[in-house]
Order: C-alpha cells, then sequence, then structure tokens
C-alpha cells in the first residue's frame, strides 16, 4: 500500500484545506442532497430520510433533491414513524415514483427493509456498529450491513442499488451516507448522529467529479473509480488529517461541481 502515498505538496495541501473549509460551512446545505435529512431534528427521521436520499443520489443534484423530498412527503414528513407502521396497504401513493433507474419497486423494497432493520435490527445505527471493526476498513460494515439489508425477500433489480465494496464497487452514496451520520464538527452541515464509528475511519465517497479532481491534484493514481480507488485516495487524504480525513471530500466534491474543475 505504502508505494501509493504520495508526498503532498504544500500547495495542495493549503488548497484542501482552504476549499474544505469555504464548502463545509451550512449555506452549502440547500443546494446538497443533505438538506433533505436536515429538514429533521429527531434521529430515526434524520437516518431514514439520509438514507432514502443517499440512495438516490446520483444525476442531477436539483432532481435528487426534488426526489427527495417527494419521498418524504410521500412518508407524510415522519419518515420514523411511517416505516415503522408501514405496511402493503401504504403503498400505493409511491407508485408513481421514479428516480433514473430507482423505482416503485426498489422504493417498495427500501422500505420494507428498513421496518425490518428498525423492527428487528434495532436501527441503521446499530447494523453498521456491529460489523464495524475499529481501527480497520469500514468496509466491513458496509459488507455486513448489505448481508442485512438483502436478508428478507428482495426483487433482484434492487440489488444493484446498494453497492458491494467486495465486488470492487466504490460505494459512494454509502460512503457518503456514513460521512453525513458520523462526522461531527461545529460546521452544521454533517449530522455526527453516530458515536461508536470513528471519523478516522471513514472513506472517501468517490465519484466522476471528486475522482477526476483528486487525479488533477495528484492525490490519486488508479484510473478507476473503484474501491481500491477509495482506499488509495483516502490513503492519501490520511496523510493530511489523519483523525478527519474525509474533511477533503468537501474541497473535491467543491471544486469539481461548482467550479468545473
Amino acid at each position: 500500500m505504502h508505494s501509493h502515498h504520495c508526498q503532498i505538496p504544500l500547495h495542495i495541501q493549503e488548497l484542501l484545506f482552504q476549499k474544505a473549509h469555504q464548502y463545509n460551512r451550512s449555506s452549502f446545505i440547500s443546494s446538497d442532497p443533505i438538506s433533505v435529512p436536515h429538514i429533521f431534528s429527531a434521529k430515526h427521521d434524520i437516518e431514514i430520510a439520509a438514507f432514502l436520499v443517499a440512495a438516490i443520489a446520483w444525476g442531477q443534484r436539483k432532481t435528487i433533491i426534488t426526489n427527495g423530498l417527494k419521498i418524504m412527503s410521500l412518508m407524510d414528513n415522519r419518515p420514523g414513524d411511517f416505516i415503522l407502521q408501514f405496511t402493503e396497504a401504504d403503498i400505493r401513493p409511491f407508485s408513481k415514483f421514479v428516480h433514473r433507474t430507482f423505482n416503485f419497486v426498489d422504493l417498495e423494497f427500501f422500505l420494507f427493509s428498513l421496518k425490518n432493520i428498525y423492527q428487528q435490527h434495532s436501527g441503521l445505527e446499530s447494523i453498521f456498529t456491529k460489523f464495524y471493526i475499529p481501527n480497520q476498513s469500514i468496509k466491513d460494515a458496509i459488507c455486513g450491513f448489505r448481508d442485512v439489508f438483502f436478508s428478507i425477500p428482495h426483487p433482484a433489480r434492487s440489488l444493484k442499488h446498494v453497492s458491494n465494496p467486495v465486488r470492487g464497487a466504490a460505494a459512494k452514496r454509502i460512503n457518503m451516507f456514513l460521512r453525513w451520520m458520523v462526522r461531527h464538527d461545529n460546521a452544521g452541515v454533517d449530522f455526527g448522529l453516530w458515536k461508536q464509528i470513528s471519523t478516522a475511519h471513514l472513506m472517501c465517497p468517490l465519484d466522476v467529479h471528486s475522482g477526476r479532481v483528486a487525479r488533477s491534484l495528484g492525490l490519486l493514481q488508479r484510473k478507476q473509480d473503484d474501491w481500491s480507488a477509495v482506499e488509495h485516495l483516502t490513503a492519501n487524504l490520511r496523510l493530511l488529517n489523519p483523525t478527519d480525513p474525509i474533511l477533503f471530500d468537501y474541497a473535491l466534491f467543491g471544486i469539481g461541481v461548482f467550479e468545473n474543475a
């Protein structure tokens, strides 16, 4: 692994810190999918809203937010209560929902799986925490969670909507969801609700934008946006900030999306 660590030039370090602080602030929220869970204050509401909006977080950000808000209104804007009481009889209003390749069939399964998670497994946090091995990659927690998520009968088509790092997926949406839940600072963007998982062990959400910026800044040599690339990139970010490497997700994302770098 050490061959992939580059000495990060000082001007790149300064740029990353500067951009991270520029984007990690409350004014960032309204244009970002994280604005959807920010509507809520109760833990279960925030977690469920965050998980569902993260699940559809690809494509146009405005569309992600619009469709995230649509799911919330279909859940009577009480996602926690809605999930616990959800039955087949509640499904009809959802039948028109679609976000890119994520459709009504997927959403229906996600709602039933979340119900199972909150009724039988004490909620999302306890699953991720259970499979999390301190001082190791968060990969174990993601894979353990995925197994539980698909432990009830599920349509085959829904498997592709929860990434599998064992098969090399970058798992951008789950890593982003984990950033939202685990990272804690005073900036007010990330929630920091989950205390059992260390911010130091989070992995950087990697997509087309952040990957392009990371490569242009010399933080990532690997061509594919896969799990290996996530590990290499995050290892380099840890050189800069061992306790909070993915603070720099804000920098990579901000430069990539807002500055068309």
